[in-house]
């Protein structure tokens, strides 16, 4: 299971709210899809790695399944 936790901790960490990102030009609604927890692409996750200036690990994590 992917976690975007990583994310939330990042944004809190520099002070980064929902609306600053949608400013910095990331889909409000995409944001809020993230926040379901609902799949993204590759390339939603490097925009906002670039947007942040951070690393992959800083925004999604991989967890395992408890089955």
């Amino acid at each position: 299971m992917i976690s975007y936790e990583p994310l939330f901790r990042t944004m809190k960490e520099r002070g980064i709210t929902s609306y600053q990102l949608q400013k910095m030009g990331f889909n409000r609604a995409t944001y809020y899809a993230i926040r379901s927890g609902e799949s993204v692409s590759t390339n939603t996750i490097d925009r906002l790695c670039t947007l942040l200036r951070c690393r992959v690990e800083d925004v999604m994590e991989h967890l395992d399944d408890e089955t």
